[in-house]
């Protein structure tokens, strides 16, 4: 089996490859990638491109239909990755995110690839309601991120067809030690702030549910998907993924890790004006679908392995907030040097030959 995974060097990324590597051990596994976030590895025991049989660098918005000969599968994760970057970069964000999403998927399905997996996110559920969401509920994107997810899954569901299965992955947010530990998740953001300062600065008022699940448990998700057949969810699937014990106020993530990191003081901003994005999200499809891949992660689990990491890392900078371990300001810092567009365009020409590795 031959596997390409886009947008394999940002933070889900390195544990793609990993569970890949490992679950299916004589697979090819062919990276692709802008390099945006190449250099920002945390504590990471060896490159995790050295699991991959190569690595490709070049741009989704031009990549080219020769890359999907002989392939399998698709894992499609390339994307600008969270809300505020879809805020400062709006256009750019519906052109990678959406319409290169769905360009790649017709390229995909012209190449004769068998399955294309695309992450989506539970982000376009917007505001909640009175009952958890199900994948039958409407969908209101508050953002340009959000939107781009939903259009993409949109504009997917005509191509799927059972010789072309396409797998949406709603996920819920991201959490949990990568190779590329970004801090601009909730999550990952209080256990920062508890080990570089013991304090926790909550933003909001801390009402807003957030669902979350282990970047690593998003691989597990990825490799069912893979290799799920049309029968298991039909020729298109679009699927919450998490587990209904994982939907928590801010508030209640905020205090989880004060228990697991003693000392810990949390602050919340309680005249903060509301925030929108608030979502409970029901994931029953997917424990009925996936039942061998359930999330494994608990959040005291996932807490103590972000200290532990973070430890390591002699992680001390309580203005983590303004450090490159915030996915905008790696992108304004390439742009303040000088080395990337206002389109996110790299100024030097991009070198597209692969890089081969050995596993």
């Amino acid at each position: 089996m031959k596997i390409l995974i886009t947008g394999n060097m940002g933070y889900v990324g390195p544990g793609v490859v990993d569970t890949l590597r490992s679950n299916h051990p004589d697979a090819t596994l062919i990276g692709y990638d802008m390099g945006y976030f190449g250099s920002c590895l945390t504590n990471a025991v060896v490159l995790p491109e050295s699991k991959l049989d190569a690595q490709l660098f070049g741009d989704v918005r031009s990549i080219s239909p020769e890359i999907f000969q002989d392939v399998d599968a698709v894992v499609h994760l390339a994307a600008i990755s969270n809300d505020p970057m879809g805020s400062r970069y709006e256009n750019v964000t519906m052109d990678v995110n959406y319409r290169s999403s769905v360009r790649i998927a017709g390229m995909a399905k012209a190449a004769g690839v068998k399955s294309f997996v695309f992450a989506s996110s539970c982000s376009m559920y917007g505001a909640a309601e009175d009952r958890p969401k199900t994948e039958q509920s409407s969908l209101n994107p508050l953002t340009a991120y959000a939107r781009s997810k939903a259009l993409t899954e949109q504009d997917l569901k005509p191509l799927a067809d059972d010789s072309f299965l396409v797998t949406c992955l709603r996920f819920a947010t991201a959490c949990g030690m990568s190779a590329r530990l970004r801090l601009d998740l909730v999550l990952n953001d209080f256990v920062a702030g508890a080990v570089a300062s013991g304090k926790i600065n909550v933003l909001s008022d801390g009402s807003p549910w957030r669902p979350l699940i282990h970047v690593k448990d998003m691989a597990r998700a990825i490799d069912w998907a893979i290799t799920r057949e049309n029968v298991c969810g039909g020729d298109f699937l679009a699927v919450n993924v998490g587990c209904n014990s994982w939907n928590y106020q801010v508030k209640q993530i905020a205090e989880t890790v004060a228990n697991v990191i003693p000392g810990t003081i949390v602050s919340v901003n309680e005249s903060a004006p509301p925030d929108k994005r608030s979502y409970r999200v029901d994931f029953s499809l997917y424990k009925e679908l996936a039942p061998n891949h359930q999330p494994l992660y608990t959040l005291e689990q996932t807490v103590k392995e972000l200290q532990n990491g973070l430890v390591m890392m002699n992680f001390t900078d309580d203005a983590f907030r303004n450090s490159l371990l915030m996915r905008l300001r790696v992108l304004s810092h390439l742009q303040d040097n000088g080395l990337m567009n206002s389109r996110l365009e790299w100024t030097h020409p991009v070198n597209h030959q692969a890089l081969v590795t050995t596993v």
